[in-house]
């Protein structure tokens, strides 16, 4: 009986899900009603955030720097819930390299394109870019065994190639090849991604959290994480007939690309 209940739940994986805005999802799909697979480089810290969710959660280890990691993930996935309705990538890093009390301004003067560490780059795009298309191409075939399936990107504001050409853009001096450049390119896979899924049905978002107090920023930010969290629960629980291809924020409606 149990078994055949929770094939009727939907299903959704977060990644990066054992701390801030991923766990704020992971908890708020779970409180309706899903089940949550709660993804997490390192399996005890998914499994104790699990444990601080109400209703269906498991954690599931998950590096998306780690291809034999996703493939285990999406075999597990496969073995123990049959399909994939929902997939929130949310796993982050800002840096690498940001010294503790260093300022916001201090790093952005580090990381201008004439002086940035590529290696900098390099991690902070393996993780924010190239971990997102590892991931769906490896959960793809669950998502399409779902019957309206949904990919919500979480990605920034501070990414908007139109908002960064604005002088009045206040974040605009931040702009680096680093973080900022990492979401602009996973605005672009996720316009990839739409066009490819278009003829399928599976609807791809990407949503921006706003400036969220997390261990992202140093706990900087002027936002809740459930404040956060709400624009990838919305977009998450859009049915067929939502968008697909698009860029938003609770607040500020579509943003620019």
């Amino acid at each position: 009986m149990g078994e055949e209940r929770m094939q009727d739940k939907q299903v959704a994986l977060v990644t990066g899900a054992n701390q801030g805005i991923g766990l704020q999802i992971a908890k708020d799909l779970a409180s309706h009603g899903f089940t949550v697979l709660v993804g997490s480089r390192n399996l005890e810290r998914g499994e104790a955030a699990a444990e601080t969710i109400i209703g269906d959660a498991h954690a599931l280890q998950l590096d998306v720097t780690d291809g034999s990691s996703i493939t285990a993930a999406a075999e597990r996935i496969r073995k123990e819930f049959g399909r994939l309705d929902v997939l929130i990538n949310n796993a982050a890093i800002s840096n690498t390299s940001m010294k503790p009390g260093m300022s916001i301004e201090e790093y952005a003067k580090s990381t201008r394109p004439s002086n940035v560490s590529l290696e900098e780059v390099r991690t902070v795009w393996e993780t924010n870019v190239f971990g997102v298309l590892a991931v769906y191409q490896a959960m793809l075939p669950l998502l399409r065994e779902a019957p309206h399936a949904r990919i919500v990107n979480v990605s920034s504001g501070v990414g908007s190639l139109t908002a960064n050409s604005d002088p009045n853009f206040p974040y605009r001096s931040i702009f680096s090849p680093v973080y900022p450049a990492s979401k602009t390119a996973l605005n672009a896979m996720t316009v990839a991604m739409a066009i490819e899924l278009e003829p399928t049905g599976i609807k791809v978002n990407a949503v921006s959290p706003g400036y969220t107090k997390t261990n992202l920023n140093n706990y900087s930010g002027t936002e809740t994480v459930e404040e956060g969290a709400a624009e990838a629960v919305r977009v998450a629980l859009l049915g067929p007939d939502g968008p697909t291809g698009a860029f938003t924020h609770a607040k500020l409606g579509t943003i620019p690309w």
